[in-house]
């Protein structure tokens, strides 16, 4: 079978199965085997596939992911996401919309412990919500600040997305964690000015309150304390070279379930729950890499980059172009899959085309998170929306996409910032390399 007719036909049988609810991992490999057989036969495809899931299952570099996984969950169980909302609520909300902010830069912090954007939109909108509804905020201003803020927790190191995507490319992940730090902020810094913007439209979303006192603002810092120091400590602890990004895991991991035993937060049943859900993840995303690596050798035995890279070089348009046209397919793959199959089935294609051009890896890797946040919140797949309407199910789905948009606006502005200034991204990375 031509390869120009067998390619499409194994994105058609991909497409058609995952459509019809079966697992990413499992559905990537069996196209890929299908696709690998009309290359070079069934004893051959079935060598390879053997080779590629031994060699992934005893990959070192792979530990990683199960560590941090480890870490989010204990600080999930700990309760250290009602500890950061009370201190950032102390600070910022006692003013107009100051619930909103607290609800954003705790959603930052939170995601600095986590590396998940569903978890931390999960965990903050449980926390945040209840306090908004109680004081009076508009459904549309808080669940759309809920469900964008949950994103930040996919920049903010460490990320689960920055993982595959430094496992995939071979990029150093400790590059990328610092990398995704200044875009991070500026992510949130954009959210929080998206508030004041949606509050002066519409003063009646948002209550005055009055503000807190000193000793107030005070006890609140006593309370993320620790969790400020871990943090600093482990991503602190890459930055300046004295971890490898694996041991910042297990010491992140280790350090969360001394944080959460000590404040009397982690009981033997729960520490065991932490482990058992640890498994459970790890276990997932380890399929899908397996079935993700599969299906790159997939495309690398059909010649699909280079035939991409044809294709677009065919174009005839400038490097910034070529970027711009890679981030509108993002934009339009956000509309159909999740995060996890949007990087999984994308990278390996378009990795190789914007490295030919020169670009950095660790800025692209910052871009395509970026694009990756945008799909977590827009319609009709948007995750991060559906999680929140699952915690507030009398809010119509069309009011959480509205309230929404606007943060999809200042996130499509971060990502032209970032394109147009890449040592946005780099700045930090550059700078630990010196």
């Amino acid at each position: 079978m031509p390869i120009e007719t067998l390619v499409p036909l194994v994105f058609a049988l991909l497409f058609f199965v995952l459509f019809l609810g079966a697992n990413l991992g499992l559905s990537m490999s069996g196209a890929a085997l299908f696709g690998t057989t009309m290359i070079i036969g069934k004893d051959g495809a079935l060598a390879l596939a053997g080779l590629s899931v031994y060699e992934s299952a005893q990959s070192f570099s792979l530990s990683v992911i199960p560590l941090f996984v480890l870490m989010g969950s204990f600080a999930t169980r700990a309760g250290i996401s009602t500890d950061l909302f009370t201190a950032f609520n102390t600070w910022l909300g006692r003013r107009r919309g100051g619930l909103v902010h607290a609800s954003i830069a705790a959603c930052a912090a939170f995601g600095a412990v986590c590396g998940s954007s569903i978890a931390t939109a999960a965990t903050m909108g449980k926390v945040a919500l209840p306090q908004m509804a109680r004081y009076g905020y508009g459904d549309r201003l808080s669940t759309g600040a809920l469900a964008a803020g949950g994103t930040i927790g996919v920049l903010i190191p460490p990320s689960v997305i920055m993982l595959i995507y430094g496992i995939l490319t071979e990029t150093s992940i400790g590059d990328l964690f610092i990398a995704g730090i200044i875009p991070g902020l500026l992510l949130t810094f954009f959210f929080m000015i998206t508030v004041l913007v949606m509050i002066r439209i519409d003063p009646s979303s948002a209550p005055e309150v009055a503000d807190a006192d000193e000793a107030q603002k005070g006890s609140a810092i006593k309370q993320v304390w620790a969790t400020l120091v871990l943090f600093i400590t482990v991503i602190g602890g890459i930055y300046a070279g004295f971890f490898t990004p694996t041991e910042a895991a297990g010491f992140g991991a280790v350090g969360a379930l001394f944080l959460g035993v000590a404040m009397g937060r982690l009981s033997p049943r729960m520490i065991g729950e932490c482990l058992i859900d640890t498994v459970q993840t790890t276990s997932m995303i380890f399929l899908i890499l397996i079935g993700a690596i599969l299906f790159s050798g997939f495309l690398s035995l059909s010649g699909t980059p280079g035939l991409l890279g044809s294709w677009i070089v065919g174009l005839d348009l400038s490097p910034l172009g070529t970027i711009i046209v890679i981030v509108c397919i993002y934009i339009l793959l956000g509309a159909f899959l999740d995060t996890m199959a949007m990087i999984i089935l994308s990278v390996p294609i378009f990795f190789p085309i914007v490295m030919g051009m020169g670009f950095d890896p660790v800025w692209f890797g910052v871009l395509v998170v970026l694009v990756v946040e945008l799909a977590l919140i827009t319609p009709p797949l948007g995750i991060n929306v559906f999680i929140i309407r699952g915690l507030v199910p009398h809010v119509p789905l069309t009011q959480i996409f509205k309230g929404v948009l606007p943060f999809c606006i200042a996130l499509v502005a971060l990502i032209a910032l970032v394109i147009a200034v890449p040592s946005i991204a780099t700045f930090l990375p550059d700078l630990a390399g010196k």
